[in-house]
């Protein structure tokens, strides 16, 4: 049984754009995000020590989603400039670090990372998807886990585990129930509209009673509290659009096998080129000693 840790690439590179100050090239070029990249990409593997890891990037374009909501993820704003630009060289280091960097057109990152968990999972590996991103608590079970970044708020308390039972505390519903849960409350961040008023303790209530969202719209005439009655009723098929919305296809044709390895020499010299000192001699350290790694 190998140990796979998965990341959630966008999601680990706004975080690092934005968690650490301003750093520059000399000549001005932004580097910030690819410090904290590398840093955190080392950090985790020398906490999870796992068989091997793989990048998901986005291409752009969630074809599928767009079609049935085509305001999906609409009201989000540009990538900072500074971020965009370091974008293609966070692929190159990540790549030449050996974590592959796995992206396909018109297929949302989030799809191609969670099926590829499930297929993994399937087969016995245990999983670690390394995100922020809620729609992937959906996934969790026995064989995957989230790695969720330390808290704004309180950095100290470092990369935590959630499970099941984690999954559970934080929203009221076990895992097979998210996508259900996403439907009914909406979620902001990828433009999704839930039923007005209806939150996460109402949704979470009515998915323990009635069991699933088709579950909640048949007893549309006996939730609670009664003004939902009407407003369940008349949003059938809005609920239904966003359950299609809201669920990460686990059926998208399997990866190639593929096993990549570090490129030390490729590594460095992007380092150097990139004028990051501290981590070019940190990677020679660590892809010089194999077993460091």
């Amino acid at each position: 049984m190998a140990k796979r840790l998965l990341v959630d690439g966008f999601n680990l590179a706004y975080r690092c754009f934005f968690a650490i100050p301003e750093l520059a090239r000399a000549d001005g070029f932004p580097t910030n995000a690819l410090h904290g990249w590398v840093k955190s990409l080392w950090r985790l593997t020398d906490q999870e020590k796992p068989d091997g890891a793989l990048v998901f990037f986005d291409l752009g374009g969630a074809m599928d989603r767009l079609a049935l909501l085509p305001e999906y993820k609409a009201q989000r704003e540009e990538m900072p400039e500074a971020l965009s630009k370091q974008i293609p060289v966070i692929k190159e280091l990540t790549r030449a670090m050996g974590l592959g960097g796995i992206e396909q057109d018109g297929v949302e990152s989030d799809d191609l990372l969670a099926s590829h968990a499930w297929a993994l999972a399937g087969k016995g590996d245990q999983v670690l998807v390394v995100s922020s991103d809620k729609d992937f608590a959906q996934i969790v079970g026995e064989r995957i886990r989230i790695l969720l970044p330390p808290p704004s708020a309180n950095p100290k308390l470092g990369w935590r585990l959630m499970d099941e039972a984690g999954v559970m505390e934080k929203f009221g519903v076990p895992p097979s129930k998210i996508a259900d849960y996403l439907a009914l409350v909406g979620d902001s961040s990828d433009n999704i509209p839930g039923l007005a008023g209806v939150g996460p303790k109402t949704a979470a209530k009515w998915l323990a009673e009635f069991g699933s969202l088709e579950g909640v719209i048949a007893a549309a005439e006996r939730v609670a509290p009664e003004r939902f009655r009407a407003v369940v009723a008349s949003s059938a098929e809005l609920l239904r659009r966003n359950l299609k919305v809201t669920t990460l296809n686990l059926s998208l044709p399997p990866l190639p096998e593929a096993h990549p390895q570090p490129r030390p020499a490729e590594l460095y010299g992007i380092l150097e080129r990139m004028e990051m000192r501290s981590a070019l001699a940190e990677a020679r350290q660590r892809y010089g000693q194999p077993e460091l790694f």
